[in-house]
């Protein structure tokens, strides 16, 4: 069994010569992304694995959801099918116009075409938070940009002030500024002051990408999501997936929110690659509300259930807002700790430079959690119990 095959999880093939072209750039240098893994075994094999390694929504879609994708099974052989009107209906959920809207091949798709869209001629260069979601930064570097990284500070929270200072600094240099909130791999939010404080700190014609793959897991009443600034003709960039709290992962759907100019000048960069069934699937998940509070009690219920049960063995956990979470592992780091619980038959999540004493692990469903504990505390001895790793 070879589970150590990696590939890029969310690289797109084909369209977007223009901007290959243009910048001189093979295309597996522009679509070049974060790895994760890929399985090489059986499916058999996959099967019996626990999978709590990429923030997946291990419940998987609800019934009416994949009622939608299966009836539009009978478009598979056609172009011009119906879509379900899809981008009208997300436009709607939002309170925003079709023009608002670029459709892509998850959120991904989304990190990527802003790269290639704003990273060009003076400007290459991205500014944002480390660690952080890492496709972002390794995209501008597989375009010949370069990343400002700003660590975070000692609990874990994106240091805010110096990004909007380095963002001023550094004007002249940067194409935009890139906020993971919630934070990937830590699940800790910027609170919504902090956002405004960007929005209204930095030079107003930098576009500022807000990545909100896990906001819908939030229960902060401090944070608050960020299309409201689209309305307002700021140059914010939203990103979406229906890859998490959706079910929706392999099926690769997501879109971007932003004023009608910002859409227009990434969509030329944009592969307009997503398909029949994820179309109809994502427009009956903007319907699903019920079903996805359903889903997100289980989640953020079991992850606060596992994270009590590592402190209780002496391992802190930093409080998360998604559906997953970060455990200390003391003295320990994280690559190992994969090969470990990957012999008990549990995939666990890759490491985060510079957290490498930090595993960062997916809520999946009760029994799969269990199993997660049970093999952590046969590979970690317990130590005296913690409280969790306070913020602010």
């Amino acid at each position: 069994m070879d589970v150590r095959h990696p590939f890029s999880r969310r690289r797109f093939f084909g369209g977007v010569a223009a901007a290959v072209g243009a910048l001189g750039l093979k295309p597996a240098s522009v679509f070049g992304q974060a790895r994760t893994q890929q399985f090489g075994g059986s499916a058999d094999q996959y099967d019996a694995f626990v999978k709590i390694a990429s923030n997946e929504n291990n419940w998987g879609p609800p019934e009416q959801v994949m009622q939608a994708m299966n009836g539009a099974w009978k478009y598979a052989n056609r172009y011009g099918y119906p879509d379900g009107n899809v981008v009208r209906e997300i436009a709607d959920f939002h309170g925003v116009k079709p023009e608002n809207v670029l459709l892509t091949a998850g959120s991904g798709e989304v990190l990527q075409v802003v790269g290639t869209t704003y990273l060009q001629g003076d400007r290459q260069k991205v500014l944002g938070a480390d660690p952080s979601y890492g496709s972002v930064y390794q995209h501008a570097t597989n375009i010949k940009a370069e990343a400002i990284k700003i660590p975070l500070l000692k609990d874990y929270t994106q240091n805010i002030p110096a990004m909007i200072e380095a963002a001023n600094r550094n004007a002249r240099d940067i194409g935009f500024f890139y906020l993971c909130n919630p934070n990937n791999p830590t699940g800790v939010v910027v609170p919504a002051k902090e956002i405004k404080q960007v929005v209204d700190g930095i030079p107003k014609d930098m576009p500022i990408l807000i990545d909100e793959a896990y906001h819908h897991f939030v229960d902060d009443p401090a944070y608050a999501e960020s299309v409201h600034y689209v309305k307002e003709g700021r140059p914010v960039i939203v990103a979406r997936t229906f890859s998490k709290i959706a079910a929706l992962a392999a099926m690769r759907v997501g879109y971007a929110i932003a004023p009608a100019d910002i859409i227009a000048r990434m969509r030329p960069y944009s592969m307009n690659s997503v398909n029949v069934l994820a179309k109809h699937g994502a427009v009956a998940s903007l319907k699903d509300t019920a079903g996805q509070a359903e889903v997100k009690k289980k989640i953020t219920d079991l992850r606060n259930q596992t994270t009590r049960e590592l402190e209780a063995w002496g391992y802190p956990v930093i409080p998360s807002q998604t559906n997953f979470f970060m455990v200390s592992l003391h003295d320990k780091t994280v690559q190992p700790t994969i090969e470990a619980f990957r012999e008990k038959g549990v995939l666990v999540g890759r490491p985060f430079p510079p957290m490498l004493n930090h595993l960062r692990v997916s809520v999946g469903r009760p029994e799969e959690m269990d199993k997660f504990l049970a093999s952590f505390k046969e590979i970690f001895p317990k130590k005296a119990p913690v409280s969790s790793m306070a913020r602010g």
